[in-house]
C-alpha cells in the first residue's frame, strides 16, 4: 500500500509543477471601460429622530490633563434643570451600557449592568457613563486596576486624576445640572468610586462603592490568602488582550474540572492560552506573595492613610458575593474611624450575590429571604441617601450607620456600628466553637483522653470540587455557588466534618468568624479550607427540598506556605502541628433552634483555586507533575492543640 501511494505521488508531481506555468501563460482579462453602478440606498449619515424620546443622549470625548480623551456618554432626562449627576466609570463599554434596548425610554436604555434603574429614572438624575482609559472608546493605555500615581505607577495620571478631570468638565459643560455629582458602581466599577475619593473634586458630594475590588491578594478577585483564583483567568485574557474584549477564552472540556486538571498548573494553562502576552498576567506570575506590588494597591490601606473628604459614603456589601467578598467590610474598617460624627460613612450589608442589589433580591438559589431585599435597599436606603446629598431641599435620609440583613431570621437590623448584634443591651463576644473527636462540634473545650486528631488523605489528582461536577462556572452556577448545598463535600473521605448537637436556642453571629486551625501535614506545603455551615432540620414541612440542606455561612482558604509571613513563603515542617489563623468572610446570621452547626475542613477547592502540590516549590504557578503528591492531613483537637472556629457571638438581649 505504501509503495502504491509513492508511485501515484511521483506521477502527480510533474503535472502539479506545470500548473503555475499554464496559469501564467493565459492573458489577463481586459477590464471593461466602466462598471455600471446603482446608487447606494444607505445615507452617508443617518439622523435618528428623537422627538418622542424621554431623554437626550450626548457623547463627549473629555480631555484629561495629559491630553488623553475619555469616551463619555451623557443621558439627560427630557427637560432636565438643576439636575444632579450620577457618574459611573467603567472598563465594560459605556456605549453598550447605555443602549441596552431600542427604546425611547431611559429606563429601557440603561436596564441592567451597574444602573440602579429605578433610582436613576425616578430620581431625575443626569446619568453619565465613561470608558476608563484604554478601554473601548477611550484613548490611552489600559492597566488593570490602575494604581495611584506613586511606587506602582510612575506617571502623573491615575483614576483619581481622571475622575477629577471628568467631573470638572461635566459641571462646566452641562448647564442642565446643579453642579453636584455622585459616583457609584459595582465590582471594578465599585473600585473606581474609591479612587475618586483620593483628592476628590469639590463637586463630588457622594460615593457609593458596591462590592468593590479592594485587595486582590487578601480576598477579592485574584487570590484568597495566597491561593490563586484560577477561574478568573478567562476574565484576565478577555479584559486585557484587546481594547474591546474581542479575544475569547476557548474551552477544551465541557467540565472545567477536567480542563484545569489536564493543564497541570495555572501557569501552564496560561501558557497554552497565550496569557503571557498579557501584562497583568505577567505581573501575577511575578508576584504570587503579598509583596509591595499588592500592598501598595490595597485600597483599604490607601484610604486609611488619607483624610475623608467626600461628604457622604455608602459602602454596599453582599454576604454571598462570589467575586469580591473581602473589599467592602475592609473599606468600612478603614473609613469608619474617620467619621467622628457617625454620620458620613454608612455600611449596607445585604443577602446578595455580586451585584444583586440592583436586580431582584427575594432569593438566591434555593435560599429565600421572604421579601425583595434588593428593592428595599434601593427604595428605602439608596434613593433617599442620594437625594439628600445631591438634591437641593431633599429631606434627610433616615439611615442608621449600619443597615444589615440578618440571614436565618430574614430581617433587616439598624445598627450603630459593625460588627454589632443589636442596638443596645448586647455585645459581640469572640467565642471558640471547638472541633472535637468523633466528628463533633461544641462550645466546650475537648477533654483529656479523646482522639488527638482527625485525619484525611488529600490527593491532588482528585481535588475536592467547589461545586458539584460537571463544573461549569457560568451563569447561575457561578453566581450562586456560595449558597450551594454542601452535602456532597460532607460525604467525601478527604473532607473532615464536625457537627454540633441540634440547637435548642438560637445562636447569633455578627462579624468575621476566625479559623483557628491546628493542623499538620505529611507534605511540605498545604492548603486549608474551612467552612462554617448551617444545617437545616432533617425535614422542613413548608419546603421539603430544604430538609437537611447545608448552607455555607462563611468559608475561605489559606495557603499554608504563608503561615509565618504573607510576603515570604516557607516550607511547612512535615508532621508538625501548627496553628493556622485566618479570618472567614463577614457573616450576620442566626442558627435557629432545630438546626445544627457544621464545620468542614479540606485541602482543595477546585478548580476555583489552583491545586497546591503539597510539596514546597518556589512558585506553584510552575509546579511540575511529579511535584503533586498525596499527603496525610491531620486536624488536631487534643487539649492544648484544639482547633476551633472563633465565632463573633452576639450575647445579651
Amino acid at each position: 500500500m505504501k509503495r502504491y501511494f509513492a508511485i501515484a505521488l511521483r506521477a502527480l508531481v510533474p503535472a502539479a509543477l506545470a500548473l503555475p506555468a499554464l496559469a501564467a501563460a493565459r492573458p489577463a482579462p481586459s477590464p471593461p471601460a466602466s462598471y455600471p453602478q446603482l446608487p447606494s440606498e444607505t445615507p452617508a449619515h443617518f439622523e435618528q429622530p428623537t422627538g418622542d424620546w424621554d431623554y437626550e443622549r450626548r457623547v463627549a470625548e473629555i480631555p484629561m490633563r495629559d491630553g488623553v480623551r475619555l469616551h463619555t456618554v451623557i443621558l439627560l432626562p427630557k427637560g432636565a434643570r438643576d439636575a444632579p449627576i450620577l457618574l459611573t466609570r467603567t472598563p465594560y463599554d459605556a456605549d453598550e451600557m447605555t443602549e441596552r434596548e431600542s427604546s425611547v425610554h431611559l429606563g429601557r436604555a440603561i436596564h441592567g449592568y451597574d444602573h440602579p434603574t429605578d433610582v436613576v429614572v425616578e430620581g431625575g438624575y443626569i446619568r453619565v457613563v465613561q470608558d476608563v482609559r484604554g478601554k473601548y472608546g477611550s484613548e490611552g493605555d489600559y492597566v488593570m486596576n490602575r494604581p495611584l500615581s506613586g511606587p506602582q505607577n510612575p506617571t502623573a495620571v491615575d483614576h483619581s486624576t481622571d475622575t477629577w478631570d471628568t467631573i470638572d468638565w461635566l459641571v462646566a459643560n452641562l448647564p442642565e445640572s446643579n453642579g453636584r455629582v455622585g459616583i457609584l458602581g459595582i465590582s471594578y466599577d465599585g473600585f473606581l468610586p474609591l479612587m475618586a475619593m483620593v483628592n476628590p473634586h469639590p463637586a463630588l458630594k457622594v460615593a457609593v462603592p458596591m462590592n468593590p475590588m479592594v485587595d486582590g491578594w487578601r480576598g477579592d478577585d485574584w487570590f484568597h490568602n495566597g491561593a490563586f483564583r484560577q477561574q478568573g483567568m478567562p476574565y484576565i485574557l478577555e479584559q486585557e488582550a484587546t481594547r474591546k474584549n474581542e479575544a475569547k477564552w476557548y474551552s477544551t472540556h465541557y467540565d472545567d474540572y477536567e480542563a484545569f486538571l489536564a493543564a497541570g498548573s495555572a501557569g501552564e494553562l496560561g501558557r497554552r492560552r497565550g496569557l503571557e502576552q498579557v501584562g497583568f498576567w505577567r505581573k501575577i506570575l511575578a508576584h504570587p506573595a503579598y509583596d509591595a506590588f499588592w500592598r501598595d494597591q490595597a485600597v483599604d490601606r490607601v484610604l486609611a492613610e488619607r483624610p475623608l473628604e467626600v461628604p457622604a459614603v455608602m459602602i454596599v456589601h453582599g454576604l454571598f458575593d462570589q467575586e469580591d467578598i473581602y473589599g467592602a467590610p475592609a473599606v468600612y474598617d478603614a473609613l469608619e474611624p474617620k467619621d467622628g460624627g457617625n454620620d458620613r460613612v454608612f455600611l449596607v450589608i445585604g443577602p446578595w450575590r455580586h451585584g444583586q442589589q440592583i436586580r431582584e433580591g427575594s432569593s438566591l438559589g434555593a435560599i429565600h429571604f421572604d421579601s425583595d431585599t434588593a428593592l428595599a435597599f434601593r427604595r428605602d436606603l439608596l434613593a433617599p441617601f442620594l437625594a439628600q446629598h445631591l438634591k437641593e431641599g431633599a429631606p434627610p435620609a433616615d439611615l442608621a450607620p449600619v443597615t444589615a440583613f440578618e440571614t436565618g431570621t430574614n430581617v433587616w437590623r439598624r445598627l450603630p456600628a459593625w460588627p454589632a448584634g443589636c442596638v443596645d443591651g448586647c455585645e459581640v463576644r469572640p467565642t471558640p466553637l471547638y472541633l472535637r473527636a468523633d466528628a463533633r462540634l461544641s462550645f466546650a473545650a475537648p477533654p483529656e483522653g479523646g482522639e488527638p486528631y482527625t485525619e484525611y488523605l488529600s490527593d491532588p489528582a482528585k481535588p475536592v470540587p467547589f461545586i458539584p461536577r460537571p463544573v461549569k462556572a457560568q451563569g447561575a452556577r457561578w453566581q450562586e455557588w456560595l449558597v450551594h448545598d454542601q452535602r456532597e463535600a460532607s460525604a467525601r473521605p478527604d473532607v473532615a466534618t464536625f457537627v454540633s448537637e441540634v440547637l435548642t436556642a438560637p445562636v447569633k453571629i455578627s462579624g468575621r468568624p476566625v479559623a483557628r486551625l491546628v493542623a499538620s501535614t505529611s507534605g511540605s506545603d498545604a492548603d486549608w479550607v474551612v467552612k462554617l455551615i448551617d444545617v437545616s432540620p432533617d425535614e422542613v414541612a413548608a419546603r421539603p427540598e430544604m430538609g437537611g440542606y447545608q448552607l455555607m455561612v462563611a468559608g475561605d482558604i489559606f495557603r499554608g506556605r504563608y503561615r509565618e509571613s504573607l510576603e515570604t513563603p516557607r516550607p511547612i515542617p512535615p508532621g508538625e502541628p501548627l496553628e493556622y489563623r485566618f479570618d472567614l468572610p463577614t457573616a450576620n446570621h442566626v442558627f435557629l433552634p432545630g438546626h445544627r452547626i457544621l464545620v468542614q475542613v479540606q485541602s482543595s477547592w477546585f478548580p476555583l483555586y489552583d491545586r497546591n502540590p503539597q510539596t514546597f516549590v518556589p512558585s506553584i504557578f510552575w509546579a511540575k507533575p511529579n511535584d503533586f503528591r498525596k499527603a496525610t492531613q491531620r486536624v488536631h483537637h487534643a487539649p492544648g492543640r484544639a482547633s476551633a472556629i472563633e465565632l463573633p457571638l452576639v450575647v445579651g438581649r
